[in-house]
């Protein structure tokens, strides 16, 4: 007879199409960049001298929002699972791509050889 939907429900797979849906759901489950996290860690370094705040508990958050890696920008449940995530392969390639130096603007306009050049005035003043 067809694949056709009877009654009021939808086609399977409908939203499987949609573009917006999957940019959408992309956004939602996007980690934060690498520059963001390095922000978070310098303001951190300033803040060091400051008695760290208790973090309030959280119901929303896995384990109550206690147990956060700042490095991935993960909450765990338990300290076991935030102790076997900093052991992973994940956690150690981003801690190494967060020493390295930080990606700015200039560093952008030198590579796509926008240098800004000191030149000597065209005609000195006497």
């Amino acid at each position: 007879m067809g694949n056709a939907p009877t009654g009021k429900g939808r086609r399977k797979g409908s939203r499987v199409k949609k573009k917006q849906y999957k940019r959408k759901v992309w956004l939602a489950n996007r980690s934060k960049d690498r520059d963001q996290i390095q922000d978070e860690m310098e303001k951190n370094v300033e803040k060091a001298g400051v008695a760290q705040p208790v973090i309030p508990y959280d119901d929303e958050l896995p384990g109550g929002g206690q147990f956060f890696c700042q490095e991935t920008d993960m909450h765990f449940i338990d300290a076991k699972a935030l102790a076997d995530h900093k052991k992973s392969r994940f956690y150690k390639r981003r801690c190494k791509a967060l020493k390295e130096e930080k990606y700015t603007q200039e560093s952008a306009e030198w590579a796509a050889g926008m240098t800004k050049e000191v030149l000597p005035p065209a005609h000195p003043q006497k």
